[in-house]
């Protein structure tokens, strides 16, 4: 089996656009469909046709394409069950645990409801690849617009559950905001201090931050780390529960 081939890109003012080739089957994917002229400009530059788009969660930057793309190419369009009657253009809906073949790589659906009721992820384990678009990002989480932060805590616990070689492609470029607020949470933290000195050097020569790893994320995401003693002491939080602690850090990004 050939390894999956991937394409990188910017859409609109942050999002990250993600196209996945299966080279023995031809078949070419979407993640999500933020914005229609690079999506076909990264297709073209790679010499793709798009077969596909895996559209994770209903939110206008993630799904602004998908009828043009749609138009175009004659894809097939799959999506969340749970949000299947807001998402343009859906074929097919796939629920929790649901797999199915891309080519020759399974890919199994991991519900991650807490950014949208029904965000859906893509997981490809054999490939140990996850597409997370606004549910996990590199030092980050996605805001909660419609679910409660246990909801999240639980949603980011499936996907820590992963192995630590598995590659996380997330949906926008907020990773240099996200480190300078995990120094807030946690700043004793040795590898997230080196990481987001990295990061700084990354961004300022206008490289991209994704993928990321979940090892990575486990040792220096505080979103991940509710349960770590050190972050709990520097919030004073020392006796509550993980979703508690969880939902502090997460109130504090949004006022960062």
């Amino acid at each position: 089996m050939k390894p999956l081939e991937i394409e990188v890109f910017s859409c609109r003012s942050d999002n990250y656009g993600v196209l996945v080739h299966e080279p023995e089957s031809g078949l070419t994917v979407s993640i999500d469909a933020p914005e229609e002229k690079p999506i076909v400009e990264a297709a073209n530059r790679r010499g793709w046709k798009l077969t596909h788009i895996f559209t994770t969660h209903h939110h206008t930057d993630h799904v602004e394409a998908n009828l043009a793309l749609k138009e175009r190419y004659g894809l097939e369009i799959i999506g969340p069950v749970n949000e299947a009657v807001a998402i343009p253009g859906l074929d097919r809906s796939v629920e929790d645990g649901e797999e199915f073949q891309f080519g020759e790589h399974l890919v199994r659906v991991i519900e991650t409801p807490g950014h949208t009721a029904g965000h859906v992820c893509f997981h490809f384990p054999d490939d140990k690849i996850l597409f997370a678009a606004d549910t996990l990002f590199a030092l980050g989480c996605g805001r909660l617009f419609e679910r409660p932060a246990a909801d999240m805590w639980h949603s980011l616990q499936k996907l820590a559950g992963l192995p630590d070689e598995t590659a996380i492609y997330f949906g926008h470029e907020y990773t240099l905001s996200n480190a300078r607020f995990a120094l807030t949470i946690d700043p004793d933290n040795e590898p997230l201090q080196r990481r987001a000195a990295q990061i700084e050097e990354l961004r300022k020569e206008g490289k991209f931050t994704i993928p990321t790893m979940m090892g990575l994320e486990k040792e220096t995401n505080p979103f991940l780390r509710a349960k770590d003693p050190k972050i709990r002491r520097n919030l004073i939080m020392e006796g509550k529960t993980n979703e508690e602690v969880f939902a502090e850090i997460r109130k504090r990004k949004d006022n960062f």
